[in-house]
Protein backbone atom coordinates (compact mmCIF):
# COMPACT_ATOMS: atom_id res chain seq x y z
CA UNK A 1 0.00 0.00 0.00
CA UNK A 2 2.85 2.27 1.46
CA UNK A 3 4.78 1.84 -1.91
CA UNK A 4 1.56 2.53 -3.90
CA UNK A 5 1.70 6.08 -2.19
CA UNK A 6 4.82 6.88 -2.57
CA UNK A 7 4.54 6.11 -6.45
CA UNK A 8 1.97 8.57 -6.73
CA UNK A 9 3.99 10.88 -4.82
CA UNK A 10 6.73 10.72 -6.47
CA UNK A 11 4.32 10.77 -9.99
CA UNK A 12 3.64 13.98 -8.49
CA UNK A 13 6.58 15.14 -7.49
CA UNK A 14 6.50 19.07 -5.84
CA UNK A 15 10.19 19.90 -5.94
CA UNK A 16 12.44 20.90 -8.76
CA UNK A 17 11.53 18.26 -10.98
CA UNK A 18 7.30 19.49 -11.25
CA UNK A 19 8.81 23.29 -11.76
CA UNK A 20 11.39 22.51 -14.21
CA UNK A 21 9.85 21.10 -17.23
CA UNK A 22 8.57 23.17 -20.00
CA UNK A 23 9.78 26.52 -19.41
CA UNK A 24 7.55 29.27 -20.35
CA UNK A 25 7.86 31.24 -23.38
CA UNK A 26 6.41 34.29 -23.39
CA UNK A 27 8.52 37.47 -22.76
CA UNK A 28 6.70 39.06 -20.66
CA UNK A 29 6.17 36.28 -18.00
CA UNK A 30 9.86 35.01 -18.07
CA UNK A 31 11.01 36.85 -14.91
CA UNK A 32 7.98 35.61 -13.08
CA UNK A 33 8.36 32.30 -13.89
CA UNK A 34 12.06 31.90 -13.35
CA UNK A 35 11.45 33.68 -9.76
CA UNK A 36 8.62 31.16 -8.97
CA UNK A 37 10.65 28.12 -10.03
CA UNK A 38 13.34 29.13 -8.03
CA UNK A 39 11.35 29.56 -4.95
CA UNK A 40 9.57 26.08 -5.80
CA UNK A 41 12.63 24.54 -5.51
CA UNK A 42 13.49 25.69 -2.18
CA UNK A 43 9.97 25.11 -0.97
CA UNK A 44 9.68 28.96 -0.15
CA UNK A 45 5.77 28.47 -0.96
CA UNK A 46 4.59 32.19 -0.43
CA UNK A 47 6.99 33.61 -3.31
CA UNK A 48 5.89 30.53 -5.81
CA UNK A 49 2.36 31.42 -5.05
CA UNK A 50 2.93 35.21 -5.31
CA UNK A 51 4.93 34.69 -8.74
CA UNK A 52 2.87 31.81 -10.22
CA UNK A 53 0.20 33.56 -9.92
CA UNK A 54 1.65 36.82 -11.64
CA UNK A 55 3.27 34.64 -14.39
CA UNK A 56 -0.66 33.34 -15.09
CA UNK A 57 -1.91 36.82 -15.58
CA UNK A 58 -0.40 37.24 -18.36
CA UNK A 59 -1.34 33.38 -19.63
CA UNK A 60 -4.25 32.46 -17.99
CA UNK A 61 -4.29 28.78 -20.08
CA UNK A 62 -1.17 27.87 -19.19
CA UNK A 63 -1.21 24.08 -18.37
CA UNK A 64 1.82 24.56 -15.93
CA UNK A 65 1.15 27.56 -14.71
CA UNK A 66 -1.88 26.94 -13.74
CA UNK A 67 -0.64 23.24 -11.92
CA UNK A 68 1.82 24.98 -10.25
CA UNK A 69 -0.33 28.14 -8.95
CA UNK A 70 -2.80 25.56 -7.17
CA UNK A 71 0.28 23.37 -6.07
CA UNK A 72 2.03 26.99 -4.28
CA UNK A 73 -1.45 27.68 -2.60
CA UNK A 74 -2.20 24.06 -1.47
CA UNK A 75 0.89 23.92 0.35
CA UNK A 76 0.19 26.92 2.38
CA UNK A 77 -3.33 25.99 3.02
CA UNK A 78 -5.02 28.39 0.94
CA UNK A 79 -7.92 26.56 -0.61
CA UNK A 80 -10.18 29.06 -1.26
CA UNK A 81 -7.30 30.92 -3.84
CA UNK A 82 -6.08 27.73 -5.73
CA UNK A 83 -10.02 26.76 -5.93
CA UNK A 84 -10.78 28.60 -8.96
CA UNK A 85 -7.70 27.57 -10.56
CA UNK A 86 -8.96 24.07 -9.97
CA UNK A 87 -11.82 24.96 -11.24
CA UNK A 88 -10.71 26.04 -14.46
CA UNK A 89 -8.43 23.59 -14.91
CA UNK A 90 -10.75 20.73 -15.02
CA UNK A 91 -13.12 22.82 -17.42
CA UNK A 92 -9.72 22.69 -19.40
CA UNK A 93 -9.88 19.02 -18.88
CA UNK A 94 -6.62 19.24 -17.25
CA UNK A 95 -5.99 16.05 -15.05
CA UNK A 96 -4.18 17.42 -12.32
CA UNK A 97 -4.06 15.56 -8.84
CA UNK A 98 -3.30 18.64 -7.19
CA UNK A 99 -6.59 20.25 -8.60
CA UNK A 100 -8.74 17.38 -7.92
CA UNK A 101 -7.53 17.40 -4.08
CA UNK A 102 -8.67 21.12 -3.96
CA UNK A 103 -11.78 20.47 -5.75
CA UNK A 104 -12.59 16.91 -3.28
CA UNK A 105 -12.04 19.49 -0.32
CA UNK A 106 -14.52 22.39 -1.78
CA UNK A 107 -17.59 19.46 -2.45
CA UNK A 108 -16.91 18.21 1.32
CA UNK A 109 -16.65 21.84 2.75
CA UNK A 110 -19.74 22.51 1.41
CA UNK A 111 -21.60 19.82 1.68
CA UNK A 112 -22.16 18.45 -1.76
CA UNK A 113 -21.74 15.04 -1.16
CA UNK A 114 -23.67 13.92 -3.82
CA UNK A 115 -21.28 15.95 -6.27
CA UNK A 116 -18.85 14.33 -4.78
CA UNK A 117 -19.74 10.89 -4.86
CA UNK A 118 -20.46 11.67 -8.84
CA UNK A 119 -17.25 12.97 -9.32
CA UNK A 120 -15.28 9.77 -7.94
CA UNK A 121 -17.79 7.25 -9.67
CA UNK A 122 -16.88 9.35 -12.90
CA UNK A 123 -13.36 9.01 -12.23
CA UNK A 124 -12.26 12.11 -11.44
CA UNK A 125 -10.98 11.10 -8.02
CA UNK A 126 -7.69 11.42 -6.08
CA UNK A 127 -6.32 8.16 -5.94
CA UNK A 128 -7.15 4.52 -5.74
CA UNK A 129 -6.06 4.70 -1.54
CA UNK A 130 -8.38 7.78 -0.86
CA UNK A 131 -10.98 7.61 -3.12
CA UNK A 132 -13.34 4.43 -2.39
CA UNK A 133 -12.78 6.21 1.32
CA UNK A 134 -14.22 9.20 -0.32
CA UNK A 135 -17.21 7.67 -1.77
CA UNK A 136 -18.06 5.89 1.05
CA UNK A 137 -18.04 9.14 3.45
CA UNK A 138 -20.03 10.96 0.71
CA UNK A 139 -22.67 8.28 0.82
CA UNK A 140 -22.42 8.93 4.55
CA UNK A 141 -23.23 12.56 3.65
CA UNK A 142 -26.22 11.78 1.36
CA UNK A 143 -27.66 10.20 4.35
CA UNK A 144 -27.20 7.00 2.67
CA UNK A 145 -25.71 4.78 5.91
CA UNK A 146 -26.73 1.13 4.54
CA UNK A 147 -24.91 2.36 0.91
CA UNK A 148 -21.65 4.00 2.77
CA UNK A 149 -21.32 0.37 4.98
CA UNK A 150 -21.06 -1.52 2.01
CA UNK A 151 -18.87 0.92 -0.02
CA UNK A 152 -16.71 0.67 3.13
CA UNK A 153 -16.64 -3.03 3.37
CA UNK A 154 -15.88 -2.58 -0.93
CA UNK A 155 -12.00 -1.03 0.20
CA UNK A 156 -11.72 -3.53 2.64
CA UNK A 157 -11.44 -6.26 -0.30
CA UNK A 158 -8.72 -4.54 -1.89
CA UNK A 159 -5.20 -5.36 -1.38
CA UNK A 160 -4.00 -3.61 1.38
CA UNK A 161 -6.74 -1.36 2.47
CA UNK A 162 -8.78 -3.70 5.25
CA UNK A 163 -7.63 -1.65 8.07
CA UNK A 164 -7.41 1.60 6.54
CA UNK A 165 -11.37 0.87 5.65
CA UNK A 166 -12.52 -1.01 8.74
CA UNK A 167 -10.86 1.69 10.93
CA UNK A 168 -13.20 4.54 8.56
CA UNK A 169 -15.97 2.33 8.53
CA UNK A 170 -16.15 2.47 12.50
CA UNK A 171 -15.84 6.20 12.80
CA UNK A 172 -18.78 5.88 10.89
CA UNK A 173 -21.23 4.17 12.96
CA UNK A 174 -19.53 5.88 15.66
CA UNK A 175 -20.50 9.23 14.27
CA UNK A 176 -24.17 8.55 13.85
CA UNK A 177 -24.26 7.14 17.79
CA UNK A 178 -23.90 2.59 16.77
CA UNK A 179 -20.59 2.54 19.32
CA UNK A 180 -21.49 -1.15 19.85
CA UNK A 181 -21.01 -1.83 16.25
CA UNK A 182 -17.28 0.47 15.72
CA UNK A 183 -16.26 -1.34 18.96
CA UNK A 184 -16.78 -4.50 17.64
CA UNK A 185 -14.87 -3.76 14.44
CA UNK A 186 -12.15 -2.18 16.57
CA UNK A 187 -11.83 -5.14 18.48
CA UNK A 188 -12.00 -7.62 15.63
CA UNK A 189 -9.07 -5.15 14.34
CA UNK A 190 -7.47 -4.61 17.07
CA UNK A 191 -3.37 -3.90 17.02
CA UNK A 192 -4.14 -1.91 12.87
CA UNK A 193 -1.67 0.42 12.43
CA UNK A 194 -4.39 2.99 12.67
CA UNK A 195 -5.41 1.80 15.48
CA UNK A 196 -2.24 2.42 17.32
CA UNK A 197 -2.04 6.12 16.52
CA UNK A 198 -2.13 8.26 19.29
CA UNK A 199 -5.85 9.58 17.46
CA UNK A 200 -6.70 6.27 16.90
CA UNK A 201 -6.30 5.17 20.30
CA UNK A 202 -8.20 8.17 21.50
CA UNK A 203 -10.97 7.50 19.35
CA UNK A 204 -11.62 3.75 20.56
CA UNK A 205 -11.45 5.49 24.18
CA UNK A 206 -14.06 8.04 23.62
CA UNK A 207 -16.09 4.69 21.86
CA UNK A 208 -15.42 2.60 25.37
CA UNK A 209 -16.55 5.72 27.15
CA UNK A 210 -19.85 6.17 25.64
CA UNK A 211 -20.16 2.18 26.39
CA UNK A 212 -19.91 2.99 30.28
CA UNK A 213 -16.53 0.96 30.05
CA UNK A 214 -14.91 3.32 31.83
CA UNK A 215 -12.27 0.93 33.65
CA UNK A 216 -11.53 -0.71 29.95
CA UNK A 217 -10.83 2.99 28.50
CA UNK A 218 -8.77 3.86 31.42
CA UNK A 219 -6.25 0.44 30.89
CA UNK A 220 -5.77 1.39 27.51
CA UNK A 221 -4.71 4.74 28.34
CA UNK A 222 -2.22 4.25 30.57
CA UNK A 223 -1.05 0.46 28.82
CA UNK A 224 -0.31 2.94 25.66
CA UNK A 225 0.40 6.00 27.26
CA UNK A 226 1.71 5.91 30.92
CA UNK A 227 -0.23 8.17 33.62
CA UNK A 228 0.81 11.91 33.42
CA UNK A 229 3.23 12.32 30.68
CA UNK A 230 1.35 13.73 27.60
CA UNK A 231 -1.34 17.12 29.05
CA UNK A 232 -4.02 15.62 26.54
CA UNK A 233 -4.21 12.22 27.63
CA UNK A 234 -4.00 13.25 31.08
CA UNK A 235 -6.80 15.52 30.89
CA UNK A 236 -8.92 12.49 29.22
CA UNK A 237 -8.01 10.24 31.87
CA UNK A 238 -8.98 13.35 34.62
CA UNK A 239 -12.46 13.23 33.21
CA UNK A 240 -12.66 9.56 33.16
CA UNK A 241 -11.80 9.03 36.72
CA UNK A 242 -14.01 11.59 37.57
CA UNK A 243 -16.77 9.45 36.04
CA UNK A 244 -17.52 11.89 32.74
CA UNK A 245 -18.66 10.50 29.68
CA UNK A 246 -16.53 11.54 26.97
CA UNK A 247 -17.97 12.84 23.75
CA UNK A 248 -16.90 11.32 20.86
CA UNK A 249 -14.66 14.27 19.27
CA UNK A 250 -12.96 12.17 16.43
CA UNK A 251 -16.01 12.66 13.92
CA UNK A 252 -19.05 14.44 14.52
CA UNK A 253 -20.14 14.82 10.51
CA UNK A 254 -19.66 13.25 7.19
CA UNK A 255 -17.09 16.50 6.58
CA UNK A 256 -15.13 15.36 9.47
CA UNK A 257 -14.71 12.30 7.64
CA UNK A 258 -13.78 12.71 4.77
CA UNK A 259 -10.92 15.19 6.45
CA UNK A 260 -9.63 12.08 8.63
CA UNK A 261 -9.42 9.94 5.36
CA UNK A 262 -7.01 12.91 4.25
CA UNK A 263 -5.37 12.77 7.61
CA UNK A 264 -5.25 8.90 7.56
CA UNK A 265 -3.14 9.16 4.16
CA UNK A 266 -1.07 12.50 4.97
CA UNK A 267 -0.15 9.65 8.47
CA UNK A 268 0.61 6.74 6.23
CA UNK A 269 2.73 9.21 3.85
CA UNK A 270 5.12 10.70 6.70
CA UNK A 271 8.52 9.24 6.57
CA UNK A 272 7.60 7.38 3.61
CA UNK A 273 6.82 10.06 0.77
CA UNK A 274 8.54 13.46 0.11
CA UNK A 275 7.43 16.20 3.04
CA UNK A 276 6.11 18.28 0.60
CA UNK A 277 4.05 15.89 -0.85
CA UNK A 278 2.69 14.56 2.08
CA UNK A 279 1.93 18.36 2.95
CA UNK A 280 -0.68 18.62 0.52
CA UNK A 281 -2.52 15.95 2.33
CA UNK A 282 -2.11 17.47 5.89
CA UNK A 283 -3.36 20.90 4.73
CA UNK A 284 -6.34 19.84 3.27
CA UNK A 285 -7.17 18.22 6.89
CA UNK A 286 -6.82 21.96 8.21
CA UNK A 287 -9.13 23.00 5.92
CA UNK A 288 -11.86 20.97 6.29
CA UNK A 289 -11.43 20.96 10.04
CA UNK A 290 -10.31 24.32 11.29
CA UNK A 291 -8.88 22.89 15.09
CA UNK A 292 -7.41 19.72 13.78
CA UNK A 293 -4.78 19.40 15.87
CA UNK A 294 -3.26 16.39 14.61
CA UNK A 295 -3.09 17.87 11.21
CA UNK A 296 -1.60 21.63 12.62
CA UNK A 297 0.72 19.70 14.11
CA UNK A 298 2.06 17.58 11.14
CA UNK A 299 2.01 20.08 9.09
CA UNK A 300 3.82 22.18 11.69
CA UNK A 301 6.81 19.16 11.58
CA UNK A 302 6.51 18.54 7.89
CA UNK A 303 7.51 22.73 7.20
CA UNK A 304 10.34 22.47 10.15
CA UNK A 305 11.90 19.59 7.85
CA UNK A 306 11.47 21.86 4.57
CA UNK A 307 13.45 24.32 6.49
CA UNK A 308 10.02 26.62 6.57
CA UNK A 309 10.40 27.75 9.78
CA UNK A 310 8.04 30.86 9.73
CA UNK A 311 5.18 28.91 8.76
CA UNK A 312 5.83 26.19 11.15
CA UNK A 313 5.76 28.57 13.37
CA UNK A 314 2.16 29.81 12.21
CA UNK A 315 1.14 26.23 12.23
CA UNK A 316 1.73 25.58 15.36
CA UNK A 317 -0.25 29.08 16.91
CA UNK A 318 -3.69 27.93 14.77
CA UNK A 319 -3.68 25.08 17.63
CA UNK A 320 -6.13 26.94 20.25
CA UNK A 321 -5.16 27.35 23.71
CA UNK A 322 -8.29 25.26 25.26
CA UNK A 323 -7.00 22.62 23.03
CA UNK A 324 -5.41 19.40 24.57
CA UNK A 325 -2.39 19.70 22.28
CA UNK A 326 -1.94 23.24 22.95
CA UNK A 327 1.12 22.52 25.12
CA UNK A 328 2.90 20.15 22.51
CA UNK A 329 1.87 23.51 20.23
CA UNK A 330 4.04 25.61 22.09
CA UNK A 331 6.90 23.04 22.51
CA UNK A 332 7.23 22.85 18.79
CA UNK A 333 6.90 26.62 18.24
CA UNK A 334 9.52 27.49 20.10
CA UNK A 335 11.54 24.78 18.90
CA UNK A 336 10.51 26.48 15.35
CA UNK A 337 11.37 30.00 16.25
CA UNK A 338 14.65 29.24 17.78
CA UNK A 339 15.27 27.68 14.30
CA UNK A 340 14.46 30.73 12.87
CA UNK A 341 16.68 32.34 15.18
CA UNK A 342 14.58 34.21 16.79
CA UNK A 343 15.70 33.09 20.12
CA UNK A 344 14.06 36.08 22.39
CA UNK A 345 10.30 35.00 21.27
CA UNK A 346 10.98 31.30 21.72
CA UNK A 347 12.47 32.23 25.17
CA UNK A 348 9.10 34.18 25.50
CA UNK A 349 7.06 31.07 24.78
CA UNK A 350 8.61 28.50 26.52
CA UNK A 351 8.83 31.23 29.73
CA UNK A 352 5.09 31.63 29.23
CA UNK A 353 4.56 28.01 28.94
CA UNK A 354 6.16 27.69 32.27
CA UNK A 355 3.92 29.44 34.06
CA UNK A 356 0.82 27.67 32.26
CA UNK A 357 2.33 24.25 32.63
CA UNK A 358 4.14 24.71 36.21
CA UNK A 359 3.70 21.55 36.48
CA UNK A 360 5.73 19.62 33.55
CA UNK A 361 9.51 18.97 33.68
CA UNK A 362 9.26 18.38 29.98
CA UNK A 363 8.96 22.42 29.99
CA UNK A 364 11.55 23.35 32.32
CA UNK A 365 13.59 20.30 30.45
CA UNK A 366 13.20 22.64 27.12
CA UNK A 367 13.61 25.71 28.41
CA UNK A 368 17.21 25.04 30.40
CA UNK A 369 18.12 23.44 26.97
CA UNK A 370 17.47 26.77 25.19
CA UNK A 371 19.50 28.50 28.13
CA UNK A 372 22.11 26.51 27.53
CA UNK A 373 22.45 27.24 24.32
CA UNK A 374 21.89 30.91 24.36
CA UNK A 375 24.92 30.78 27.32
CA UNK A 376 23.27 31.78 30.18
CA UNK A 377 23.87 29.24 32.34
CA UNK A 378 22.45 30.39 35.57
CA UNK A 379 18.79 30.12 33.98
CA UNK A 380 19.66 27.00 32.52
CA UNK A 381 20.85 25.58 35.83
CA UNK A 382 17.43 27.18 37.63
CA UNK A 383 15.13 25.47 34.66
CA UNK A 384 16.76 22.12 35.20
CA UNK A 385 16.85 22.49 38.94
CA UNK A 386 12.78 22.79 38.57
CA UNK A 387 12.42 20.05 36.11
CA UNK A 388 14.03 17.95 38.45
CA UNK A 389 12.53 18.61 41.57
CA UNK A 390 9.46 17.52 39.19
CA UNK A 391 10.49 14.17 38.52
CA UNK A 392 11.27 13.04 41.62
CA UNK A 393 13.19 10.02 42.30
CA UNK A 394 16.13 9.77 39.43
CA UNK A 395 15.58 7.17 36.34
CA UNK A 396 17.99 6.32 33.75
CA UNK A 397 15.92 8.44 31.09
CA UNK A 398 16.91 11.18 32.95
CA UNK A 399 20.26 11.18 32.58
CA UNK A 400 20.59 14.06 29.88
CA UNK A 401 19.48 16.61 32.43
CA UNK A 402 21.74 16.05 34.78
CA UNK A 403 24.73 15.64 31.87
CA UNK A 404 23.01 19.29 30.69
CA UNK A 405 23.26 20.43 34.72
CA UNK A 406 26.73 19.44 34.63
CA UNK A 407 27.68 21.36 31.19
CA UNK A 408 26.02 24.39 33.04
CA UNK A 409 28.00 23.92 36.67
CA UNK A 410 31.41 23.58 34.41
CA UNK A 411 31.26 26.93 32.47
CA UNK A 412 30.06 28.54 35.64
CA UNK A 413 33.01 27.18 37.83
CA UNK A 414 31.36 25.49 40.01
CA UNK A 415 33.34 22.20 39.40
CA UNK A 416 32.46 20.29 42.24
CA UNK A 417 28.46 20.32 41.32
CA UNK A 418 29.68 19.79 38.05
CA UNK A 419 31.74 16.77 38.79
CA UNK A 420 29.04 15.56 40.89
CA UNK A 421 26.04 15.71 37.83
CA UNK A 422 28.37 14.03 35.93
CA UNK A 423 28.61 11.20 37.96
CA UNK A 424 25.17 10.72 38.32
CA UNK A 425 24.26 10.79 34.84
CA UNK A 426 26.46 8.34 34.79
CA UNK A 427 25.03 6.31 37.25
CA UNK A 428 21.85 6.61 35.54
CA UNK A 429 23.42 5.88 32.23
CA UNK A 430 26.78 3.67 32.78
CA UNK A 431 28.84 4.18 30.09
CA UNK A 432 27.50 6.95 28.01
CA UNK A 433 30.12 8.30 25.67
CA UNK A 434 29.21 12.07 25.79
CA UNK A 435 29.18 11.93 29.74
CA UNK A 436 32.35 9.99 29.96
CA UNK A 437 34.31 11.80 27.08
CA UNK A 438 32.94 15.23 28.96
CA UNK A 439 34.23 14.42 32.45
CA UNK A 440 37.25 12.73 31.06
CA UNK A 441 38.25 15.69 29.33
CA UNK A 442 37.54 18.10 32.15
CA UNK A 443 39.28 16.20 34.50
CA UNK A 444 42.41 16.34 32.14
CA UNK A 445 41.95 20.55 32.23
CA UNK A 446 41.41 20.17 35.92
CA UNK A 447 44.37 18.57 36.46
CA UNK A 448 43.17 15.36 38.35
CA UNK A 449 42.51 12.06 38.32
CA UNK A 450 44.15 11.63 35.43
CA UNK A 451 44.27 8.16 35.05
CA UNK A 452 40.60 7.73 35.59
CA UNK A 453 40.10 10.73 33.45
CA UNK A 454 42.20 9.07 30.27
CA UNK A 455 40.26 5.66 30.89
CA UNK A 456 37.03 7.58 30.60
CA UNK A 457 37.86 9.13 27.18
CA UNK A 458 39.92 6.06 26.08
CA UNK A 459 36.12 4.03 26.88
CA UNK A 460 34.28 6.42 24.93
CA UNK A 461 36.92 6.41 21.46
CA UNK A 462 35.88 2.69 22.17
CA UNK A 463 32.00 3.16 21.72
CA UNK A 464 31.93 5.88 19.32
CA UNK A 465 35.11 5.54 17.19
CA UNK A 466 33.58 7.92 14.34
CA UNK A 467 33.01 10.75 16.54
CA UNK A 468 35.34 13.71 15.81
CA UNK A 469 34.74 15.58 19.35
CA UNK A 470 35.68 12.28 21.20
CA UNK A 471 38.71 11.11 19.26
CA UNK A 472 39.76 14.91 19.67
CA UNK A 473 39.53 14.45 23.17
CA UNK A 474 41.15 11.35 23.50
CA UNK A 475 44.32 13.34 21.53
CA UNK A 476 43.87 16.70 23.59
CA UNK A 477 44.00 14.50 26.77
CA UNK A 478 47.48 12.77 25.84
CA UNK A 479 48.60 16.58 24.77
CA UNK A 480 48.03 17.48 28.29
CA UNK A 481 49.58 14.89 29.84
CA UNK A 482 52.63 15.43 27.68
CA UNK A 483 52.16 12.31 25.30
CA UNK A 484 53.07 14.45 22.36
CA UNK A 485 53.86 11.35 20.12
CA UNK A 486 50.38 9.67 21.01
CA UNK A 487 47.90 12.42 20.50
CA UNK A 488 49.52 12.97 16.84
CA UNK A 489 47.95 10.31 15.36
CA UNK A 490 44.36 10.75 17.41
CA UNK A 491 43.97 14.44 16.68
CA UNK A 492 44.82 13.48 12.62
CA UNK A 493 42.35 10.89 13.19
CA UNK A 494 39.96 14.23 14.24
CA UNK A 495 40.44 16.32 11.94
CA UNK A 496 39.73 13.45 8.78
CA UNK A 497 35.91 13.21 10.78
CA UNK A 498 36.17 16.91 11.27
CA UNK A 499 38.45 18.57 8.83
CA UNK A 500 36.10 22.09 9.68
CA UNK A 501 36.04 22.18 12.73
CA UNK A 502 38.09 24.94 13.91
CA UNK A 503 38.80 23.91 17.48
CA UNK A 504 40.42 20.14 16.19
CA UNK A 505 42.45 22.40 13.89
CA UNK A 506 43.45 24.23 16.59
CA UNK A 507 44.63 21.28 18.60
CA UNK A 508 46.02 19.81 15.88
CA UNK A 509 48.54 22.39 15.68
CA UNK A 510 49.36 22.24 19.02
CA UNK A 511 50.03 19.20 19.07
CA UNK A 512 52.61 19.49 15.74
CA UNK A 513 54.22 22.63 17.48
CA UNK A 514 55.09 19.98 20.61
CA UNK A 515 56.71 17.81 18.66
CA UNK A 516 59.02 20.36 16.36
CA UNK A 517 56.68 20.24 13.22
CA UNK A 518 56.22 24.29 13.27
CA UNK A 519 55.48 24.95 9.75
CA UNK A 520 52.78 22.19 9.83
CA UNK A 521 51.08 23.83 13.35
CA UNK A 522 51.43 27.43 11.48
CA UNK A 523 49.65 25.85 8.77
CA UNK A 524 46.46 24.25 11.17
CA UNK A 525 46.33 27.47 12.74
CA UNK A 526 45.87 29.46 9.66
CA UNK A 527 42.76 26.90 8.92
CA UNK A 528 41.35 27.05 12.54
CA UNK A 529 41.36 30.88 11.89
CA UNK A 530 39.75 30.37 8.54
CA UNK A 531 36.87 27.81 9.85
CA UNK A 532 36.47 29.96 12.85
CA UNK A 533 34.61 32.66 10.34
CA UNK A 534 31.77 30.44 9.09
CA UNK A 535 28.49 30.63 11.20
CA UNK A 536 28.45 27.14 12.33
CA UNK A 537 31.95 27.24 14.06
CA UNK A 538 32.03 25.87 17.11
CA UNK A 539 32.00 29.03 19.91
CA UNK A 540 34.70 27.69 21.82
CA UNK A 541 37.44 28.31 19.68
CA UNK A 542 39.96 31.96 20.28
CA UNK A 543 40.52 33.50 17.60
CA UNK A 544 42.89 36.08 19.31
CA UNK A 545 44.71 33.50 20.91
CA UNK A 546 45.63 31.70 17.76
CA UNK A 547 46.30 34.83 15.86
CA UNK A 548 48.98 35.21 18.61
CA UNK A 549 50.68 31.53 18.25
CA UNK A 550 50.81 32.88 14.62
CA UNK A 551 52.75 35.98 15.52
CA UNK A 552 55.40 34.21 18.77
CA UNK A 553 54.66 30.85 18.66
CA UNK A 554 52.81 28.31 21.72
CA UNK A 555 55.90 28.63 23.71
CA UNK A 556 55.54 32.63 23.93
CA UNK A 557 52.14 31.97 24.11
CA UNK A 558 52.16 29.34 27.02
CA UNK A 559 54.36 32.02 29.17
CA UNK A 560 52.44 35.12 28.27
CA UNK A 561 49.85 32.81 29.98
CA UNK A 562 51.82 31.56 32.89
CA UNK A 563 51.25 27.97 31.68
CA UNK A 564 53.92 25.46 32.09
CA UNK A 565 55.76 24.92 29.45
CA UNK A 566 55.79 22.49 26.79
CA UNK A 567 57.63 19.26 28.14
CA UNK A 568 60.93 18.75 26.31
CA UNK A 569 61.53 14.94 25.53
CA UNK A 570 64.12 13.43 27.57
CA UNK A 571 66.69 10.69 25.71
CA UNK A 572 64.84 7.82 27.20
CA UNK A 573 61.62 9.48 25.14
Amino acid sequence: MRKRILGMALAFVVSGAALGTNPVQAQGIAGAYLAARSAGMASDYKAAAEYFTRALAHDSSNPQLLENTVLSQLSLGRIDRALPVARKMESDGLNSQFARMVLVADEAATGKFEALRIRIEDGRGIGPLVDGLLKAWALMGEGKVSEALKAFDMVSDERGLASFAMFHKALALASVGDFEGADVILSENAGAPLQSTRRGVIARVEMLSQLDRKDEALALLDNLFGVGIDPSVKDLRAALVDGQVLPFSIVNAPRDGVAEVFFSVAAALNNEAGEDYTLLYSRVVEYLRPGHADASLLSAQLLDTLKQHELAVAAYKSVPTDNPSFFSAELGRAESLRKADKMDASVEVLEQLSRSHADMPLVWVTLGDLMRQLKRFDEAVEAYDKAISLYGEPTAEQWFIYYARAICFERLDAWPKAEADFRQALELNPGQPSVLNYLGYSLVEQKSKLDEALAMIEQAVAERPNSGYIVDSLGWALYRLGRYEEAIGHMEHATELMPVDPVVNDHLGDVLWAVGRKREAEFQWHRALSFAKYENASGDVDADRIRRKLEVGLDQVLAEEGAPPLRVPDAAD
